[in-house]
């Protein structure tokens, strides 16, 4: 199944470092950034791990869990753990998908169906693919999908600056320039007519052409 931008979430049951969830549920009413790697054991995701370990409480502030997965065996994240908080100085505190079977891998589009149902014998190389970031909304459905390469480690922080944005938005009827960050001026949506938008905005907003409206953040 290929999945886009506002298609639902594929929901799934599955053991984690934090015992067995269903992701729906596990979500409740809040957001949820659900992030893959491709094998325990491995450098750039170990950095990652680690480092989402030290920010986690700017998700929380957002209202919104994260979760990790890796095609490997509960057992062998358990063990992963204690190398993150060794060589990056924070303990992991949120679940750890294990996906021995590959299922939740398929089931995201990460990898192909007919690569099997196991992950013996595989390497970080075959499961190269399973290096996905998906923000999920309250509404279960994808707001953000990201692929990155082994080789590439992920910004998070760019995570946090698209989860504001994504946030904002959904509340307000605006758009965020490039490289926006949160306080800055947004852009009135272009399915806000003139009339609207001067309800909203009685204080005007600035406009360098017709279709391009700038005005300060919303509160």
């Amino acid at each position: 199944m290929s999945l886009r931008l506002n298609n639902t979430a594929p929901d799934f049951t599955a053991d984690t470092t934090k015992g067995t969830i269903n992701f729906h549920e596990w979500i409740g009413d809040g957001w949820a950034m659900l992030f893959s790697h491709p094998k325990d054991f491995t450098p750039v995701c170990t950095t990652e791990l680690g480092y989402m370990a030290r920010i986690e409480p700017e998700f929380t502030k957002r209202n919104c869990k994260i979760i990790g997965l890796s095609v490997d065996p509960v057992e062998s994240h358990l063990k992963w753990e204690k190398d993150i908080e060794e060589t990056q100085g924070a303990a992991v505190n949120y679940p750890m998908i294990g996906d021995p079977t590959l299922a939740v891998a398929k089931l995201y589009d990460m990898l192909p169906a007919e690569e099997g149902d196991s992950c013996d014998g595989r390497t970080a190389a075959t499961n190269q693919t399973v290096r996905s970031v998906f923000v999920v909304g309250p509404d279960k459905k994808i707001k953000l999908q990201l692929t990155y390469p082994m080789t590439t480690g992920r910004n998070f922080n760019e995570i946090l600056r698209v989860l504001d944005s994504l946030q904002l938005t959904s509340v307000h009827k605006v758009a965020t320039p490039a490289n926006w960050q949160n306080g800055d001026d947004v852009i009135i949506a272009g399915s806000v007519s003139d009339e609207e938008a001067k309800e909203k905005y009685p204080e005007g907003w600035k406009a360098p052409k017709p279709y391009l409206r700038i005005v300060a953040q919303p509160k």
